[in-house]
């Protein structure tokens, strides 16, 4: 399907690896040029020629911890005349009320949650004056469905969820759209090496990681593909009386009573 993104560019947080990576390749398949955002170099690096080698597109790359707001507003300076905005990096580990440390759960908002704010600020407001643009927030399906067990993350998630209504009723009156995507579980490189482990002590093999999701819908998760697909046609004009509201990606798990 044809998007109408080519000659777009886009800015993607957490872009080297996952569902960022998923998502700039599924973008630069358009022929949407691309800023990736990562801590890492070499990964960022690897994510740049694996996508150059593919397709006829430019690709810069921004190596930063985006959860020091100094680094994020330089990038979002850096990049604020981006068509495209997809803030996704960052990953809020799981916790209770009482065994989730201080220090991290900070540090893990810092990234997840005023990373995405303080990027958002700067480039929604280029955004506003221009009169378009779309930003894209790939938060994650615990902040519909809350648990104790991951309760930074429920929390972080929701007040993100909030920021994506909030502005995406406010944004029409600019021409710009905000929208959300919530994965669910998703076979990202991070997600397939716990699983494997957990094979690796539970069935005796790393490589029998898919038998742990037979009772996943569709016996499986979601491919970074699907949500990076999801993403590029939620950037296109294609998608453009979409905003203010978020898209459930996770095979209807949030939807069922137990």
């Amino acid at each position: 399907m044809e998007l109408g993104l080519k000659g777009k560019s886009a800015l993607i947080t957490g872009g080297s690896r996952g569902i960022g990576l998923g998502a700039a390749r599924l973008l630069a398949q358009e022929g949407c040029n691309l800023h990736l955002a990562a801590r890492s170099a070499p990964d960022l690096d690897a994510a740049r020629q694996r996508i150059v080698s593919e397709y006829a597109v430019s690709v810069d790359c921004h190596a930063a911890d985006l959860g020091d707001s100094k680094n994020a507003l330089s990038l979002a300076q850096k990049c604020g005349n981006v068509d495209f905005l997809i803030n996704n990096a960052g990953a809020i580990p799981q916790g209770t009320l009482d065994t989730l440390d201080d220090t991290t759960w900070k540090q893990s908002w810092d990234l997840k949650v005023f990373g995405f704010i303080d990027i958002t600020r700067e480039i929604y407001k280029r955004m506003r004056e221009r009169k378009s643009g779309v930003i894209i927030n790939v938060i994650g399906a615990a902040g519909e469905r809350p648990v104790a067990s991951y309760i930074a993350g429920s929390m972080g998630n929701a007040a993100l969820m909030a920021m994506t209504r909030a502005l995406g009723a406010e944004s029409p009156e600019f021409g710009v759209r905000v929208v959300g995507i919530n994965p669910g579980g998703t076979a990202t490189d991070r997600a397939v090496k716990r699983l494997s482990e957990r094979a690796a002590k539970e069935l005796g093999k790393a490589e029998r990681w898919p038998e742990l999701l037979t009772k996943s819908p569709f016996g499986r998760m979601a491919t970074v593909e699907e949500i990076g697909a999801l993403a590029a046609f939620l950037c296109s004009s294609l998608s453009g009386y979409t905003t203010g509201t978020i898209i459930t990606v996770d095979g209807g798990a949030s939807s069922r009573r137990a």
